[in-house]
C-alpha cells in the first residue's frame, strides 16, 4: 500500500476542495449576511491541511494502483465531511455542535439530503447556498472532477474513477481518455444544471432559489433553501420542473452524453434500465394515485399531483416534499419507502441498489422458474438484447446479500443506541439509499436522535454513496497485504 501517494492525492483534492468556500463568500458579500469570515476561515484551514501533505509528498512520484485508489477515496470522503462541516460550526441561526456539523456536511456531499437543522429559513444565504453546492459537488463526485485535472499533474485517475462512479459495470468509459470522460461528464452535469436554474426561475421563484434549488436537483440531493421544501412554493409549474429534471438526473450519465454526442434519443428508447427505470415509476405512481384519491385524502386532481411527485422524489432518492407521505394512509408510505431501495439508474446521481441490480435479479428469479418447468433448456440473461456473463449476475447478487447483511447488522446497532424500530429502519434505509427523509422521528428532520446514532448515519451515508464495497474492502485483511 502506497500511503504517500494516498497522502498527496488526498492533500491535492483538498486544496481542490477549499476553492468551494470561494463562491458563498462572494454570495455573504453581495447580501451582507455576516458570515464572510466564516467561509474565509474554512477555506485557509482546508488549504493549509492540504497544501502541508503535498508539499511533503510532492517528490513522491509513483504511479497509483487500483487498490490505492480505494483508500484514496474513502479518506477523501471522510476528509471532506470533515472539513466541509467546518462553515456550519459558528453559522449563525444553525446552532449545531460538531457531530450534527459533521452530520449535515456528508449529508450533502454524499447527497442525502438528511438534517438536523430546523429553521433552515432562518440561516443566512450564504449558509444556504453553501449546502445546496455540497450536494452539487457531490452529485457527479468531486473525484470525477479531479481526475481531469490530476493527470496533467502527473497522477492517474482512472482508479479514481472506477472506486467512486456507481454501477456493476465500470469498466467503460465514454471516451479514450479519463480526463475527457471526466470533462464531459461535468460538461452535461453543468449544461443540466444552467437548464433547471432557468427553469425554476422562469416558474417564479427567484434566482437565488432557482440557483439552490437547481443543485440539489440535478444532483438527486433534496437539500432545500425552506423548511417546507419544494412545497414552499405550492406551484404546479415549478414542481413539474422538479419531476422532470430528477427523472433526467436519475438516468445513465452515459446515455446523456451518448444522445448530446450523437443528436439522437434511441439510446434512451432501446435501453433496457430506462425503460425498467420508468415502468417503476409508473406502477408506483398510478398505484400512489389510485389510492390516494379512493382513500379520500386529496381530490382527484391533488391525488395526481401529490402522488407522482412524491413518487419520483422518492424513487430517485431524492427526497423533496410537497406533502408528508409517511401520514398518507394504508400502505402507501412503506410503498413509496421501499421504492427508493430500487433507487435511479446505475451511472446517474441517485442512490439506491441501482435498477440495472434489481432488474438482474429479477431476470435472474424468472429464469429459476423457468428451469423448474424445463430443466434441461438454457435461459440467458440478456441486458440491451445482449447476454450478461455470470461474473456479472455472481456480483450482483453478492452486493445484494452484503446490502441485506449490512442493512440488518446496522440497524440492530441503531436500536442499540436507543432509536425505536420505526425511525431506525427508515433512517438507515434513508442513509443507506442515500434518501434523507424517513419515518418517526426522522421524517423532517434527524435532530432529535441521539449523537451516536447520527455518527454511525454518517458511515452509512459515505457507505451508501460509495456502494458498499468501496468503504468495506478496507476492512478485509486481504486489502492491507502486500
Amino acid at each position: 500500500m502506497q500511503f504517500k501517494i494516498a497522502f498527496k492525492t488526498v492533500g491535492m483534492l483538498l486544496m481542490m476542495f477549499s476553492l468551494s468556500m470561494l463562491p458563498p463568500m462572494l454570495v455573504s458579500v453581495l447580501y451582507s449576511d455576516g458570515t464572510t469570515m466564516i467561509f474565509w476561515r474554512a477555506f485557509y484551514i482546508t488549504f493549509l491541511s492540504g497544501f502541508v501533505p503535498w508539499l511533503l509528498l510532492i517528490k513522491h512520484k509513483d504511479e497509483m494502483r487500483t487498490r490505492d485508489g480505494f483508500l484514496v477515496t474513502v479518506m477523501f470522503y471522510l476528509a471532506l465531511g470533515s472539513f466541509g462541516a467546518i462553515p456550519f460550526i459558528p453559522a449563525e441561526g444553525s446552532n449545531l455542535n460538531i457531530i450534527d456539523a459533521l452530520f449535515e456536511s456528508i449529508s450533502g456531499f454524499t447527497t442525502t439530503g438528511a438534517t438536523v437543522i430546523t429553521n433552515i429559513d432562518q440561516l443566512p444565504p450564504a449558509i444556504l447556498y453553501y449546502r445546496q453546492q455540497l450536494q452539487w459537488l457531490g452529485g457527479m463526485g468531486i473525484i470525477v472532477l479531479a481526475v481531469a485535472i490530476l493527470p496533467m499533474l502527473g497522477i492517474g485517475g482512472m482508479q479514481l474513477y472506477r472506486a467512486e462512479t456507481p454501477g456493476p459495470i465500470k469498466d467503460s468509459k465514454l471516451t479514450p481518455r479519463i480526463k475527457q470522460t471526466a470533462v464531459a461528464l461535468w460538461s452535461i452535469y453543468v449544461g443540466l444544471t444552467i437548464a433547471c436554474c432557468v427553469s425554476y426561475w422562469v416558474a417564479g421563484m427567484s434566482f437565488f432559489d432557482a440557483l439552490c434549488h437547481s443543485f440539489s436537483t440535478v444532483a438527486i440531493g433534496g437539500f432545500s433553501t425552506h423548511d417546507q421544501s419544494i412545497g414552499y412554493f405550492n406551484s404546479p409549474a415549478i414542481e413539474f420542473i422538479a419531476i422532470s429534471f430528477m427523472l433526467i438526473a436519475g438516468i445513465n450519465f452515459a446515455l446523456h452524453f451518448f444522445a448530446w454526442k450523437q443528436r439522437t434519443l434511441l439510446h434512451y428508447l432501446l435501453d433496457s434500465e430506462v425503460k425498467f427505470y420508468f415502468t417503476l415509476v409508473l406502477v408506483f405512481a398510478t398505484l400512489t394515485s389510485y389510492i390516494l384519491f379512493t382513500s379520500h385524502t386529496y381530490d382527484f386532481e391533488t391525488s395526481i399531483r401529490y402522488g407522482i411527485f412524491e413518487v419520483v422524489s422518492i424513487l430517485t432518492t431524492t427526497g423533496f416534499a410537497t406533502a408528508d407521505f409517511s401520514s398518507w394512509p394504508s400502505l402507501l408510505p412503506f410503498m413509496i419507502f421501499f421504492g427508493a431501495f430500487c433507487g435511479a439508474c446505475a451511472g446517474s446521481t441517485g442512490g439506491g441498489m441501482k435498477v440495472v441490480r434489481v432488474m438482474l435479479i429479477y431476470k435472474q428469479a424468472v429464469r429459476e422458474i423457468y428451469r423448474l418447468i424445463h430443466p434441461n433448456a438454457i435461459f440467458p440473461i440478456k441486458l440491451n438484447s445482449k447476454p450478461v456473463s455470470a461474473n456479472i449476475i455472481e456480483a450482483v447478487w453478492g452486493f445484494f446479500s452484503i446490502y441485506v447483511i449490512v442493512y440488518m447488522v446496522t440497524f440492530l446497532i441503531l436500536m442499540a443506541t436507543g432509536l425505536d424500530f420505526i425511525t431506525a429502519f427508515s433512517a438507515m434505509g434513508a442513509c443507506l439509499n442515500n434518501l434523507g427523509p424517513g419515518f418517526g422521528d426522522v421524517a423532517y428532520h434527524y435532530a432529535n436522535i441521539n449523537d451516536t446514532a447520527k455518527l454511525i448515519l454518517c458511515f452509512v451515508m459515505i457507505m451508501g454513496r460509495l456502494e458498499i464495497f468501496t468503504l468495506l474492502v478496507l476492512f478485509t485483511p486481504m486489502f492491507w497485504q502486500r
